[in-house]
């Protein structure tokens, strides 16, 4: 006989338990019933969208039901059946700081629809539902910003979907290492039921010791010995010597502290003592794992969901290892032409546009790229472009580009021009449906028309007074566009305008009113009546936005058409027109390379001149002003020759001035390189009007003051700061801009990595292209018909570029192999950081060698 004594202790690590656990007996200790964990679980979930919300930055879960699912997504968009479109996002981001090395890691998760869900016991058909999106059970959700914490174990083992309504607690379960094998494709997994038994987590460390000894009757006995922690309990075990080889140990931990619902199971060991035949002792840490109650489980048919999982593992080297790259991308707007460039390259690569667009967009902004980028590729496109009706059309990279450039820059101007409309028209409920058969009992068809011309009135006055408030980005980007356009269909004198529009209303303010949710406008999926609502008031303001000549007819619905008939008025247009100038009006580039400069604003104001005569009223005399893109100008008359005109590029500030300066309210001063043009509007708005579009069209003037003098220059000394010199610098910083430009966390190397990614991944067709350029069939006979998707204007400079991708790519990918060498040689199975059970390791073990581990 052996005589094995047991020393037990648990330390569980992530799990629900932050403190010494005490281990019990399997036997006659029975875990809580499900449904006991469910409402505890429930009783301590928070509110709908508190501190959890489905949003851009946001974390966590949020309600829905029947076709008013309501979840939001600011990066994707969403169909659905049975649960109407839902979309959750959960992303959880770590760094593993190693030799300068980064490891980020991102889940984010897409729900589709549901199907085959079992019935709803409710009094309607609308269903009470949520889902959280956990890693290891701990709800960690994100849509488009990633979460790095600390908090977050890197030894992740799976996500999990869980889904609740009051009558069943299910979930989706994905283990790590098949991630890859679901990335970015809808796949159906059904719902599980959630037990006590399956639902662990966190790692242990235990230590385990066999050592002989001789009992009082002489014989020879093992004494086991194990140590998971600092709680210790004596057992012993009388056992036959020859079957320790044959046994093992189980240990279960268990939560005892809860006193409403009892013990609660947190998961098991089951060690073979074998391990010790090479040593007496050994320790190392462990994953908990499920417990087998030997009970064969009983398929239930819970219903699916359709899910999207992306899952990305971005190893990110220090910045130098990617300058190679880097400068070939960066400097892609400076090559001749544009489609030999490494970034236009990429786009002809992947498979999708967007793959490309969304880190290219990112890189580019984070150092200042973007606007040149953009308007290289936006003027190749425009002059391969035969018909003007037919500009942007595509889904080329040029329009993913500005999408994904309007998506991040423009998300406060979004915020500022619709958020109060929308929420009113989401919270009201006006009844605002105009389509005779879907009439309810008791509307008025009248009634409902002067409620939808109503919101419509409103956000299309909120839309084209907004464009002070449209970030300088995307001013600077619509500049380019416009002048492509207008230099190339010179013939056509809408192109100018119709090359703005679709993008700004076809793609920015008409989805974002369709879908307030998705764009961070409203936190849940509006209620059928409203989303018809937001249909129509959608359809009603892109129709406006587009400047079509034969509007009502662009309807396929003829009660669209008869509503549309009180906007055609020229004044609609006119405002539309107004607007897209504004927003299309740039100081970053030369303006009087348009042939046709575009008025903002005009009208009479009265002026002073500084520097001129010093005293008496003579100096202030009523002018006509006149604002373009090109210059600022005032006139005796309307229509007569300008008697001063000032450079836009010349107007270093535009800031008030004191009332005591002149004892006249409503002033300001236009700030140039001599002297400062100082203007009293005929009041406050008008002020503030002229200043903010002065400001507007001069803010991205290179020689831009940063500060000024609020006070004007009288009797030999600034009235501010009594300072006697004219030329003495400013004494007050300037108020600067508009809420109009954009601070983007953007990780550059990461993003250069992700692009890095996208060449390693599509090598093969990148050899392809090569292959093209130097394919006799490119320089002089027909294409072949693999070749015919690239677009290679330069046959020889594109070849040069690839050249250098390729090189690029290979150093890096040469560096990635040795990091994952070295990570194999300095991998130990069983440490806190891979503990065993770990089977992403051991994918990524069977994946590099065919030997094992260096473990413990």
């Amino acid at each position: 006989m052996c005589h094995v004594a047991a020393f037990d202790q648990s330390l569980a690590s992530g799990g629900p338990a932050s403190r010494p656990l005490p281990i019990k007996a399997r036997e006659g200790v029975r875990a809580p019933p499900i449904e006991k964990r469910v409402a505890m679980a429930q009783s301590a979930r928070p509110l709908p969208w508190a501190g959890a919300q489905w949003e851009c930055g946001g974390a966590g879960s949020g309600p829905m039901g029947g076709e008013s699912a309501a979840w939001a997504c600011g990066c994707c968009e969403a169909d659905g059946r049975c649960l109407a479109p839902a979309v959750a996002a959960a992303a959880a981001g770590m760094a593993l700081e190693e030799e300068g090395l980064r490891l980020l890691q991102s889940v984010k998760v897409k729900i589709g629809e549901a199907k085959n869900m079992p019935p709803y016991p409710g009094p309607n058909k609308m269903r009470d539902c949520y889902c959280t999106v956990n890693l290891d059970q701990e709800e960690n959700g994100c849509n488009a910003k990633e979460l790095t914490s600390p908090q977050i174990d890197p030894t992740w083992q799976q996500p999990q979907l869980h889904y609740w309504d009051c009558t069943e607690f299910s979930k989706v379960a994905i283990k790590k290492e098949e991630l890859q094998k679901y990335h970015n494709r809808d796949t159906w997994f059904p719902l599980q039921p959630v037990d006590a038994d399956s639902e662990v987590q966190g790692k242990v460390h235990l230590e385990l010791r066999l050592s002989e000894v001789i009992t009082d009757v002489g014989t020879i006995c093992h004494k086991l010995a194990t140590r998971p922690c600092s709680y210790n309990r004596k057992s012993h075990f009388d056992v036959e010597e020859e079957h320790v080889e044959k046994m093992e140990i189980r240990i279960d931990l268990w939560n005892a502290s809860n006193l409403k619902f009892g013990d609660e199971f947190l998961g098991e060991l089951r060690l073979p003592l074998k391990i010790l035949k090479q040593s007496s002792s050994h320790q190392a840490w462990y994953f908990l794992q499920p417990r087998d109650n030997g009970k064969p489980n009983k398929p239930v048919d819970l219903g699916s969901l359709r899910l999207n999982v992306v899952y990305t593992e971005d190893h990110v080297f220090p910045s130098q290892y990617y300058d190679p790259l880097r400068d070939l991308l960066l400097k892609s707007a400076d090559v001749e032409p544009v489609s030999a460039s490494a970034a236009h390259m990429l786009g002809e690569v992947c498979r999708e546009k967007q793959e490309a667009a969304v880190p290219l967009v990112r890189l580019f902004l984070h150092y200042g790229k973007i606007v040149p980028f953009i308007s290289a590729i936006a003027n190749a496109e425009i002059n391969r472009t035969l018909d003007p009706n037919t500009i942007f059309r595509g889904n080329s990279l040029t329009s993913k580009c500005i999408d994904e450039t309007m998506k991040l820059a423009g998300r406060h101007y979004l915020q500022v021009t619709l958020k109060p409309i929308v929420d009113e028209i989401c919270e009201v409920h006006k009844p605002c449906e105009i389509d005779p058969v879907k009439l309810k009992d008791g509307e008025n068809l009248e009634s409902n028309m002067d409620n939808l011309r109503q919101y419509v009135e409103r956000i299309f006055n909120a839309i084209t007074k907004s464009g002070m408030s449209c970030p300088t980005v995307m001013s600077d980007i619509f500049f380019s566009l416009r002048e492509s356009a207008a230099k190339r269909f010179q013939g056509d004198a809408d192109v100018r305008y119709t090359a703005v529009s679709s993008f700004i209303f076809l793609r920015f303010f008409a989805p974002a009113i369709l879908s307030p949710n998705l764009f961070q406008l409203y936190p849940h999926h509006p209620d059928p009546l409203t989303a018809r609502t937001l249909t129509l008031v959608s359809k009603t303001i892109q129709t406006l936005g587009s400047l079509s000549k034969s509007k009502s007819a662009s309807f396929k619905e003829s009660y669209m058409a008869t509503f549309y008939e009180h906007f055609n008025e020229q004044k609609y247009t006119e405002a539309v027109r107004n607007f897209l100038d504004l927003i299309s009006s740039s100081g970053r580039k030369d303006h009087k390379s348009i042939e046709q400069p575009i008025v903002l604003k005009e009208g009479f104001m009265i002026k002073r001149a500084q520097g001129r005569n010093r005293f008496g009223i003579k100096n202030f005399k009523k002018r006509w002003f006149r604002l373009s893109n090109h210059e600022f100008t005032y006139h005796k008359h309307k229509g007569d020759h300008p008697l001063y005109n000032i450079p836009i590029e010349n107007i270093l500030a535009v800031e008030k001035l004191e009332e005591e300066s002149f004892k006249m309210k409503n002033m300001f001063q236009v700030i140039q390189p001599e002297r400062a043009l100082y203007i009293q509007a005929n009041n406050c708005v008008e002020a503030k009007d002229w200043i903010d579009i002065l400001t507007k069209v001069s803010q991205c003037n290179k020689k831009r003051l940063t500060t000024y003098h609020p006070s004007a220059y009288l009797n030999g000394h600034w009235l501010c700061c009594k300072t006697s010199s004219d030329t003495a610098p400013g004494c007050t910083p300037c108020t600067g801009g508009l809420p109009a430009n954009i601070q983007l966390d953007v990780d550059g190397d990461r993003e250069t990595e992700h692009i890095y990614s996208l060449y390693n991944n599509y090598r093969t067709k990148l050899e392809k292209l090569q292959e093209a350029c130097g394919s006799k069939s490119v320089y002089d006979g027909p294409e072949q018909e693999e070749y015919s998707s690239f677009i290679i204007d330069d046959p020889q400079e594109t070849y040069k570029v690839s050249k250098q991708i390729l090189a690029a790519v290979q150093t890096l990918e040469l560096q990635h192999a040795q990091y994952t060498k070295n990570k194999f040689k300095r991998t130990k199975y069983g440490s806190q950081e891979h503990p065993i059970g770990d089977k992403s390791l051991q994918c990524y073990i069977t994946q590099n060698s065919g030997s094992s581990t260096n473990s413990v």
